[in-house]
C-alpha cells in the first residue's frame, strides 16, 4: 500500500465527514465504527480503481489533526486483478483525488471569518469542522444524476450499487468488502441494468465517453469560470441545471458556486434569514446573500441544506439531494 498525508488548512474533522456519508443515500455508506473511512473508486484517470482507507491524527490540543491515507490502484478491468505499483505520478494524483473528496484541497483558514454572519456563525457551532464530502469524482457525480432522475432516491441508490456489484471491483479494505462504481470504460459497455431504462443506459454511455474525453476532468471544471463550466456540462446527454450544478459543486469540488437550482438550498436560506417563503423564489436576493459567503458559497449552501435536513428529519447529516421533478 502507498501511505500519503494530508494536513488540512483550517478547521477539518474527519469523523463529521464519515457521520455525513451514512446518511447520503448515494453512498450507501456503512460506518464500522472505528473512525476509519474506507473508500473504492475509479480514479480520475478514468481507467484504474482505488481502494484506501482514511484515518485523522488527534490534534494537540484539540486543534485539527493530520489526516493519514493508505491505498492501492489496481487496473479498471472488471475481472479481479492485484493491485499495482504506483509511481510518484499516480500518487500524487490519488493524493489529490482523495483531497479533492473530502474538499482537504481548499484552504479553509478564512471559513471562521464568515461567522460576522450569525447564520454562518451557528452553522459553524453546529457542524463544526464537515466540509463538503464530495462524489469521488465528476463522472460519478453525472452517473448518479443520470440514475436518479425521476425516481426516488432510495431507489437510485439501489439502483447504482447493483451496477457496482455486477459490474466494479469487489475489494476487501481493513475487514470490509465494498464494491467500487465501475470505470467508464466498462460503464459504456453494459446493456441492461434492472430498475434503469434504455435512454439512461445510452446516457450512462455517453457519460463515459465524456469522461475517458476529458470533459468531466475536475481540475479543468474547476478552472473554467463557473458559468462556462456549467454551460458546458449541460450539454450532456441527460444533464439539465441542477444535475450540472451538482457535478461541478459535489463533483468537482467547486467551493464558490451559489446553487441556483436548487429550492431546498433557497428555501433554507429564506427560513434561517427570516425571510419569509415568497423570498424563497427571488433569486436576485438569495444571490445577493450568497455573495457574502465568497469565496466558499458552495461550502455555506452545503451546511444550510445539512441542517434543513437535520431539522426535518433528525438522525445523522444527509446531503443535498435532487428534488424528484427537477430537470438533470
Amino acid at each position: 500500500m502507498t501511505a500519503v498525508s494530508l494536513t488540512p488548512a483550517g478547521r477539518f474533522s474527519l469523523a463529521s465527514s464519515i457521520r455525513f456519508l451514512e446518511g447520503f443515500t448515494p453512498a450507501s455508506y456503512h460506518h464500522a465504527a472505528d473512525g476509519i473511512l474506507r473508500l473504492a473508486f475509479p480514479a480520475d484517470d478514468a481507467t484504474s480503481v482505488v481502494a484506501a482507507t482514511v484515518r485523522q491524527d488527534a490534534g494537540p490540543d484539540g486543534s485539527t489533526g493530520t489526516v493519514r491515507a493508505e491505498f492501492t490502484v489496481r487496473p479498471g478491468t472488471p475481472a479481479p486483478a492485484k493491485a499495482v505499483t504506483a509511481g510518484p505520478a499516480v500518487s500524487d494524483a490519488v493524493r489529490a483525488q482523495l483531497a479533492r473528496i473530502l474538499s482537504l484541497d481548499v484552504d479553509a483558514t478564512g471559513f471562521g471569518a464568515l461567522a460576522t454572519d450569525p447564520v454562518v456563525a451557528g452553522l459553524l457551532a453546529n457542524y463544526p469542522g464537515l466540509r463538503p464530502v464530495c462524489f469521488h469524482s465528476p463522472y460519478e457525480a453525472a452517473a448518479w444524476s443520470v440514475i436518479g432522475n425521476r425516481i426516488r432516491m432510495t431507489q437510485a441508490a439501489a439502483v447504482k450499487a447493483r451496477i457496482a456489484r455486477r459490474y466494479g471491483h469487489r475489494i476487501h479494505i481493513e475487514g470490509q468488502a465494498l464494491h467500487a462504481f465501475p470505470t467508464p470504460a466498462v460503464l459504456r459497455t453494459i446493456t441492461h441494468v434492472p430498475g434503469l431504462t434504455d435512454i439512461k443506459i445510452q446516457r450512462l454511455h455517453a457519460l463515459a465517453e465524456a469522461a475517458l474525453d476529458g470533459q468531466l476532468d475536475a481540475t479543468r471544471l474547476r478552472a473554467l469560470p463557473a458559468d462556462h463550466a456549467l454551460a458546458e456540462l449541460r450539454t450532456l446527454p441527460g444533464i439539465g441545471p441542477f444535475s450540472a450544478e451538482l457535478i461541478l459543486i459535489r463533483g468537482a469540488g467547486h467551493p464558490d458556486v451559489f446553487p441556483r437550482h436548487e429550492p431546498r438550498v433557497h428555501k433554507a436560506i429564506a427560513t434561517e434569514y427570516g425571510l419569509g417563503s415568497p423570498a424563497a423564489q427571488d433569486m436576485i436576493q438569495l444571490a445577493r446573500i450568497a455573495d457574502r459567503w465568497k469565496p466558499y458559497r458552495s461550502w455555506v449552501a452545503f451546511l444550510l441544506r445539512v441542517r434543513a435536513q437535520d431539522a426535518a428529519q433528525p438522525g445523522p447529516c444527509v446531503a443535498v439531494s435532487p428534488p424528484r421533478h427537477a430537470s438533470r
